[in-house]
């Protein structure tokens, strides 16, 4: 009887432990089930993504330039005397040759009066010479002696002239006056600008990595921040074969027609845009997917639920859309958001 009664109680104890083994070992694979549920949840990175395109993609570069009428002329003076007369105004029309300023013909530094006396006093020689020789009273090489005579100082008289009567050398409009009656003029200070406006130039500089995509007739539009949608179409006319010592930059010129009213005037501060390149019917992705890294560029494709990253080769990019050599092909879908989180294989939630 005492060894039935044993023999149960080992029975009994051994199905507990046998129980007990069983259920840890349960818990334990639920607990492990749950932890790889959580993981995975956890691997999953949400993201956007687009896909790779054909299409044409230029790119367009906006510089800033000073405007000049397509004659333009700057009025300076060659002498330093005071200015005694202003005859004209900011806007006057003014024709090739009128007078524009006046400086002091009394001055120290003017020869005016003397050049002019000595020309009076040749062309009377001339005069008088040339009766006597019609009458056969002097020889030809008197006559002659006297007419170069007279002709260094009909030019001596013009220079003067010329040093205090200052003159606009071109047809135009009187863009801007410097100096105030009373002012002294000295060597070379511009005085006054005289334009033709009916065409503009407009005068940018560009650096040497953008010169090589410029050329001679290339298409330009000019505009103003202060009227934006006023646009003019005009053709690049010089392209500068060095550049400055100072910017390092290369100067360029383009010149376009004036509106009808003439708004855009000399001096103006405007933009132009320049199409530096134009590529058609290319593989193209968003630029925001494409990821660089020191000398590798790539990008991260989704298929099959997953990221993979592929090493490209970019070509030309205008700030939206980034060529695509090689490493794609059309329709692929690549990431545009959320690839800082990602890695290789990584499972993806595609947002909207």
């Amino acid at each position: 009887m005492h060894l039935i009664k044993g023999n149960i109680k080992s029975i009994l104890l051994f199905l507990i432990l046998l129980f007990s083994a069983l259920s840890v070992n349960c818990n334990k694979n639920k607990g492990e089930s749950s932890n790889n549920l959580d993981l995975t949840t956890l691997d999953t990175v949400a993201v956007k993504v687009s896909r790779t395109i054909i299409s044409d993609i230029s790119i367009i570069k906006t510089y800033t330039g000073t405007l000049e009428g397509e004659d333009q002329a700057n009025i300076v003076s060659k002498i330093p005397e005071r200015i005694t007369s202003i005859k004209v105004n900011v806007g006057d029309q003014v024709t090739e040759g009128q007078i524009l300023i006046e400086l002091d013909k009394t001055g120290a530094s003017s020869q005016f009066y003397q050049a002019q006396a000595g020309f009076l006093n040749a062309e009377k020689d001339m005069k008088r010479m040339k009766a006597l020789y019609e009458e056969g009273a002097i020889s030809q090489q008197l006559l002659d002696g006297t007419k170069t005579a007279y002709e260094i100082a009909k030019a001596n008289f013009e220079a003067a002239k010329s040093s205090v009567e200052l003159t606009s050398p071109i047809n135009g409009i009187v863009t801007a006056i410097n100096p105030n009656v009373g002012d002294l003029a000295n060597p070379g200070m511009v005085l006054m600008t005289v334009a033709s406006i009916n065409r503009m130039k407009i005068l940018f500089n560009a650096g040497e990595a953008d010169v090589p995509n410029f050329a001679m007739g290339q298409s330009a539009e000019v505009f103003s921040e202060l009227k934006p949608d006023l646009i003019q179409k005009g053709k690049i006319f010089q392209i500068s074969k060095s550049a400055d010592i100072q910017s390092r930059s290369f100067e360029l010129r383009a010149s376009f027609q004036n509106t009808n009213d003439k708004w855009f005037k000399p001096g103006m501060f405007c933009r132009v845009n320049v199409e530096l390149k134009n590529k058609k019917n290319i593989l193209v992705v968003p630029m925001e997917s494409v990821l660089t890294n020191q000398n590798n560029t790539s990008v991260y494709i989704v298929k099959d639920g997953r990221a993979h990253l592929i090493t490209v080769e970019a070509g030309i990019s205008n700030g939206k859309l980034t060529e695509i050599l090689n490493g794609l092909q059309n329709n692929d879908m690549v990431v545009t958001v959320g690839a800082n989180n990602l890695k290789e294989g990584s499972v993806v939630h595609i947002s909207d």
